[in-house]
């Protein structure tokens, strides 16, 4: 196990960016978009982490669960519609790893704050997450399939997240803790790296 993860680690620290990108000249289709958050780490991360930390600080189950995945699902949509509208907003990389560290946190500490308070903390980053896309995808015919495929992904990672999350509530506190650590950590390396 340890091997494993020393062989991660190297891994990741050849990454210089915190978003590694979809080629849309490659394969400009629904499945490019929708494998792009799956393979993506840093979305992987961001987009489990923010179902981990809605299940986890829900006092109970109903639409409380769902106010940090719509709010980043929704956001961004935004962000990249924005992004293939030419918009550009400073520190897109920066923020996308900041979102990694800020989240991890968040599950690390379950913190409870109002739903829409929720919503638009994920949300903010989301649009970072979102406009990085739309600027990549600015020139492509098959933007808004990418783009839908990417959606589709995100909300199946918010449900994974949000399942896992709920199963975790009443289990080992210490796991999902160490989940969150994993993901703030990624989020500082990236950080780290984007400041040398």
């Amino acid at each position: 196990m340890k091997a494993i993860l020393f062989i991660a680690a190297c891994a990741l620290s050849t990454w210089a960016a915190a978003h590694t990108g979809i080629n849309p000249q490659a394969s400009p289709n629904f499945w490019a978009g929708f494998m792009h958050p799956v393979f993506g780490l840093d979305h992987l991360a961001a987009m489990v982490a923010v179902g981990l930390w809605s299940a986890l600080s829900a006092r109970r189950a109903g639409l409380e669960l769902l106010w940090g995945p719509l709010g980043f699902a929704n956001l961004l949509l935004v962000g990249a519609v924005l992004g293939l509208q030419g918009i550009e907003l400073p520190a897109v990389e920066p923020m996308i790893a900041a979102s990694l560290l800020v989240l991890g946190l968040l599950v690390v500490s379950r913190l409870r704050v109002p739903g829409a308070v929720a919503a638009l903390l994920v949300g903010g980053f989301a649009l970072f997450h979102g406009l990085a896309h739309g600027l990549e995808l600015a020139d492509s015919p098959h933007a808004f399939g990418v783009l839908a495929g990417m959606l589709t992904a995100t909300v199946l990672l918010h449900s994974a997240g949000l399942g896992a999350g709920w199963a975790l509530r009443g289990a080992n506190v210490w796991l999902a803790r160490a989940v969150g650590v994993g993901v703030a950590g990624f989020g500082s390396m990236l950080l780290l790296q984007l400041a040398s």
